[in-house]
């Protein structure tokens, strides 16, 4: 089965930049428990754009994940599957 895949774009107002980033280290902590990666990117020229990115081994183990996440996503059901390049 191809891995899965699930970004959230967000932006942070500075005064809410520390809370954020608790919640991101809790919100690792629990994909990582249930066998997903999970990466925060920000934007270099624009501080407080953030993207988050939950990766699974399948489809339905990323469904799994976000349906018990304790910080829903805004939209858990836009899943991208990996697309195997032959040569």
């Amino acid at each position: 089965m191809p891995r899965a895949l699930t970004f959230q774009r967000t932006i942070v107002p500075a005064a809410e930049r520390k809370r954020y980033l608790a919640r991101l280290r809790e919100r690792k902590a629990y994909y990582e428990r249930a066998n997903c990666s999970f990466w925060i990117f920000e934007e270099a020229e624009l501080p407080g754009a953030f993207i988050e990115f939950t990766e699974a081994q399948d489809r339905a183990s990323l469904t799994a994940a976000h349906a018990n996440a304790p910080d829903p996503l805004v939209d858990p059901a836009r899943i991208y599957v990996e697309v195997e390049l032959k040569k």
